[in-house]
Parts: structure tokens; sequence; C-alpha cells
């Protein structure tokens, strides 16, 4: 393929598709539904359609790392999600945090997380301790 011809295919396709900047969430949706379309058609994509999924990929990556911004969780989240991920209740804590009350405390937010007890919270889950350290 030339480069005369790939630019004039490249050409086609930005009339049909017509790629901006996104500023509204409808505008994404349809940016990832040609994306969607584009992902389909595998190793038969043509170098011009090629161009615009990483043209409209940027794009949507641009919009969403604005609008999508997630905010770190806290250890507390952290504990909170892995003790309901993995069925667990309260009283299975008890030897990481040595009673009732503590683990009680902890988990209703009352009182944070030593790092004797991250450490020990990491040993128990086998995750990094460092998560259960707020920043």
């Amino acid at each position: 393929m030339t480069i005369a011809t790939l630019d004039k295919e490249y050409a086609q396709l930005l009339a049909v598709v017509q790629p901006k900047v996104i500023e509204t969430e409808a505008e994404n949706e349809f940016y990832l539904s040609e994306v969607t379309k584009l992902m389909r058609l595998g190793d038969a994509i043509s170098p011009a359609q090629e161009r615009l999924l990483k043209l409209l990929v940027n794009l949507i990556e641009s919009f969403e790392s604005q609008h999508y911004q997630l905010k770190p969780a806290t250890s507390l989240e952290i504990l909170t999600e892995l003790v309901r991920d993995r069925g667990l209740k309260q009283k299975d804590l008890l030897l990481v945090f040595g009673s009732q009350g503590v683990a009680s405390e902890v988990l209703n937010g009352k009182r944070g997380i030593s790092k004797s007890q991250a450490k020990a919270l990491g040993e128990f889950f086998k995750v990094s301790p460092s998560l259960f350290f707020d920043n």
C-alpha cells in the first residue's frame, strides 16, 4: 500500500467517524463502540484502520483519565474488602488483632491499623503490609 493510498483510506475513515476531543459521555461511548468494531477485525485490520484505532484509543484515554479518576482506597476499605471477599468474620481476625474489642474498633473505623497489625494482616492475607498504611 502506498502512502497516498493509506492517506486516502485514512481520510475516508476520518470522514465517517469524525474523531474529535471527547467532551461528553455519549461521545466516549460512541468512540468506544468504534474501537470495538476495529478490534474485531483482528489481523484483517488495514494500516489506515489501525491508525484510526490508535487515534480513538488516545482520545478515549485522555477523556477517561480526566473523568474517571479513582481515589486511592484507604487501609480500612482494603481490609474490609479482603474480609468480605474471603467470607471472613470479625472473629477470624482475632489472631491478628489480639482481641475482639480491637478487631471491632479497627473494622468499624474507630481505630487505625498499627504497623505491627499491618505486618500481621499482610501475612494473614498474603499481601504486602503496605496496603494497610494510609498515606
